[in-house]
C-alpha cells in the first residue's frame, strides 16, 4: 500500500497491516441498534418465551400423560403474561422512538417481532387449546390457529405499504387481536363458540375498521388494563380465592371492548360523513 509521507512529500510504502482501521466507523448508521430497537428486541423475545411455556408447561405434558393442572394453569398464565409484556414494549418501543430516535431497522424489526409476539404466539396457544381439549379438534384448531396467524401477516404487511390519517390504524391491532384471542380461548367456552370467535377476531385484524392509536391518556389506560390483567392472571395461576371469576371478568371486558371499539368507530364514521354532506349541501345554497 503506498502512501504520501508528510515529511519529504514523497511516497512511501507502509504494510498496509500497520494502518488502523476503526471497523466501528465503516458500520453504517442503519445498522446500529437504538434504545428503541432494543424495545423491539425484547418484544420478540416474550414472544418466543411464550411459545416456550405453552409448549413445555402445557402441550408436552398433555402428550406424555403428566398432565398437573396447577402446572399447566401457571404454564398457560406465564404465557399469556409474556404476551402482555410483549404488548408492553410495543407500546414503549413506538414511543421511545419518537421521543429518541430509531434506526433504519426500526419499523422492519418491530413488523418482525409483532410477527412473533402477536401472530406466532397466539395462533399456537390455539393450536394447542385445541389438541388438550379434545383429540378430534385437532385439525379444526390448526385451521384456526393458521387463521390467526395469516390475518397478522396480511395486518402487518399492509400496515408497512398502506398510508393512513394520523391517529388511527386499519384493522384491529396486532397486540389488540392476539390478547383477545387468548382471552377467548381462556373463557372456557364451548368449541364452536370458541372457534367463531377466534374467526371473528381474524376478520378484524384485516378489516378496514379505524382503531384509535394508543397515544397519551389512551396509552396510559392500554397500559393499565395490561397490568390489570397481569394481576387478574397471576390471581387464576395461583388459585387464589375468586380467581376463576376474575379471569372470566377479563377475558369478558376484553372480548367486549374488542366488539364495542369498531362499533363506536364505525358510528364516528357514519356521523363525519353525514356532516360533510351537511355542510356540502349548505355550501350549495344561494
Amino acid at each position: 500500500m503506498t502512501v504520501l509521507d508528510p515529511d519529504t512529500k514523497t511516497s512511501a510504502w507502509v504494510p498496509e497491516a500497520e494502518v488502523e482501521v476503526d471497523d466501528t466507523d465503516d458500520m453504517p448508521l442503519s445498522t446500529r441498534l437504538s434504545i428503541a430497537d432494543a424495545l423491539t428486541l425484547g418484544n420478540a423475545t416474550c414472544g418466543f418465551m411464550a411459545v416456550y411455556f405453552t409448549t413445555t408447561g402445557v402441550l408436552i405434558p398433555h402428550l406424555t400423560g403428566n398432565e398437573d393442572g396447577g402446572m399447566a394453569r401457571h404454564s398457560a398464565a406465564t404465557a399469556v403474561m409474556l404476551m402482555l409484556l410483549a404488548s408492553v414494549f410495543d407500546l414503549f418501543d413506538g414511543l421511545v422512538a419518537r421521543k429518541l430516535r430509531s434506526s433504519a431497522m426500526g419499523a422492519e424489526l418491530d413488523n418482525l417481532s409483532d410477527l412473533i409476539s402477536f401472530g406466532l404466539a397466539p395462533a399456537y396457544f390455539v393450536l394447542v387449546w385445541g389438541m388438550v381439549a379434545d383429540d378430534a379438534y385437532q385439525r379444526v384448531s390448526a385451521v384456526a390457529a393458521i387463521v390467526v396467524l395469516l390475518a397478522v401477516v396480511l395486518r402487518l404487511a399492509r400496515f408497512s405499504c398502506v398510508t393512513l390519517k394520523d391517529g388511527v390504524f386499519q384493522g384491529m391491532p396486532s397486540p389488540f387481536g392476539a390478547l383477545t384471542v387468548v382471552s377467548v380461548v381462556l373463557l372456557g367456552l364451548p368449541f364452536v363458540p370458541t372457534l367463531l370467535a377466534i374467526v371473528g377476531v381474524a376478520w378484524l385484524m384485516v378489516s378496514r375498521v379505524e382503531y384509535p392509536k394508543p397515544r397519551g391518556r389512551l396509552a396510559v389506560a392500554m397500559l393499565s388494563w395490561i397490568v390489570t390483567s397481569m394481576a387478574l392472571l397471576a390471581a387464576w395461576a395461583f388459585d387464589a380465592p375468586g380467581g376463576e371469576l376474575l379471569l372470566q371478568t377479563g377475558c369478558s371486558l376484553q372480548l367486549v371492548m374488542g366488539a364495542v371499539i369498531p362499533l363506536f368507530a364505525t358510528a364516528r364514521r357514519v356521523n363525519t360523513f353525514r356532516d360533510n354532506r351537511r355542510e356540502a349541501r349548505a355550501a350549495q345554497l344561494p
